[in-house]
């Protein structure tokens, strides 16, 4: 084996864990009254859409598992499947999500630490929250991947004892299938909701990006991203329904931001509230860490290409060894976390990754069938109809975002294009590739 090559010790059982520790299950609260309110109180039918919808996608994720053996994501899947600039466009709208995500765990540490100990302003917990990560990741902490399983088994066992209060809250008169069907259903509202929880699967393509790493990743990679997809899908359903059944009533308005709260708070007391803060701000903080750390990579490796100004982004701290320029730039957009709110920035990372998985779908069917020899009625099922299906429901829940969330993404993305016509001179210079598996 080469010097160079990435050990292959994940199994099928470890790339489920890493995808579903990477959801991060404490995420189904994150957004809990947002899409409460979008959806008229159908959470969980709005998961359930998505899951069906995501189930496809995760289909031609697995498909694209088969065709790419290096390290995947959406970037080199579509690099392979539609070309090197259509890749390249792809990959700078996913940096959106990468840059967003400190930026959303930092909002989010604020508002619930605030609602706990309302003395203290939001914005004072998130800027505190972010200048210890942000120092954290200059000095560099290597105890911090240790520390991600510490911080999955205290929201396992979080969950378990909020299940056992809920069943116990249970409201009498909520029948069983209120929570996904009742007389006022509006399938815009549900798809509204739906479209905004899409951030909540990027487990599976977290999953794709471990191909270097995985035994057989041929067979281990296409399983571990359907088993992601179904058992994160079902496990926020199943959080969803309990919740309803236990409190079909849900904070709306400036309040829904911490429904989460008032919803733990009535069915299990000051005990469970104060259990659900240390699991969430930990859980919270070691995203931060991580996504800030994975993020400021990313930004020296093209700053080192040349992709962006490489003294700023392409050069390491001389004293820690760390991307101190990157590190600081992130920190800088996510101070941005005082000013904004839950529902915009969980929209913008919907988008990046609504459009990644758009692309992802498209890529399938080039690879399988414009690009095939051989076409049988299997393949055009297999690799025709299911990517056709997963790209029409993304592209369903993309229009199904808000008007402004659109247009700022979209001026993400022509930022991108004039940076690769920048960069290919009009495309008379190869196409670069970015480096989002660092």
């Amino acid at each position: 084996m080469s010097r160079t090559s990435l050990h292959k010790s994940m199994g099928v059982p470890t790339l489920v864990y890493f995808g579903l520790s990477y959801m991060v299950p404490m995420t189904v609260f994150t957004t809990y009254g947002i899409v409460n309110e979008i959806t008229g109180g159908f959470l969980s039918t709005a998961y359930l859409l998505t899951l069906f919808a995501m189930l496809f996608t995760a289909c031609s994720y697995a498909f694209m598992g088969r065709a790419v053996q290096s390290a995947g994501s959406a970037y080199a899947y579509t690099r392979v499947g539609l070309g090197s600039a259509v890749g390249f466009v792809t990959g700078w709208t996913v940096m959106i999500d990468y840059i967003l995500l400190p930026m959303l765990n930092y909002l989010l540490i604020g508002l619930y630490l605030a609602e706990r100990f309302p003395a203290v302003p939001a914005w004072a917990f998130s800027l505190a929250a972010l200048a210890l990560v942000t120092v954290l990741n200059i000095v560099g902490v290597a105890a911090v991947k240790s520390a991600n399983v510490v911080l999955v088994l205290l929201q396992v066992v979080f969950f378990i004892i909020f299940f056992v209060y809920a069943a116990r809250a249970f409201d009498p008169s909520v029948h069983p299938l209120d929570p996904f069907i009742r007389s006022d259903l509006d399938i815009s509202g549900i798809a509204a909701g739906a479209a905004v929880l899409c951030l909540s699967f990027l487990g599976f393509d977290a999953v794709s990006t471990m191909s270097e790493e995985a035994k057989d990743a041929k067979h281990s990679i296409p399983r571990a991203v359907i088993l992601t997809t179904v058992i994160g899908g079902l496990f926020f359903v199943a959080v969803a329904w309990f919740a309803h059944m236990a409190a079909p009533e849900v904070e709306t308005g400036a309040a829904a931001d911490v429904a989460a709260v008032t919803l733990l708070s009535q069915i299990g007391g000051n005990l469970l509230t104060a259990f659900f803060l240390a699991a969430y701000v930990t859980g919270a903080l070691g995203s931060a860490l991580a996504s800030q750390a994975s993020v400021s990579r990313i930004l020296y490796a093209m700053g080192r290409d040349h992709l962006l100004p490489h003294k700023f982004f392409g050069t390491l701290s001389p004293r820690f060894r760390t991307p101190a320029g990157a590190i600081l730039l992130v920190a800088v957009i996510s101070v941005s976390a005082v000013f904004a709110d839950v529902d915009f920035v969980a929209s913008i990372v919907s988008f990046g990754a609504l459009t990644a998985f758009s692309m992802v779908n498209l890529s399938v069917i080039s690879t399988y069938l414009v690009r095939a020899e051989r076409r049988t009625v299997s393949t055009y099922l297999l690799y025709g109809a299911v990517p056709t299906v997963g790209f029409a429901l993304t592209a369903w829940l993309w229009t199904s975002l808000a008007p402004h969330t659109v247009l700022l993404g979209l001026g993400w993305v022509a930022l991108g294009i004039i940076r690769l016509l920048w960069h290919t001179r009009m495309f008379t210079r190869p196409v670069p590739r970015m480096h989002l598996t660092e």
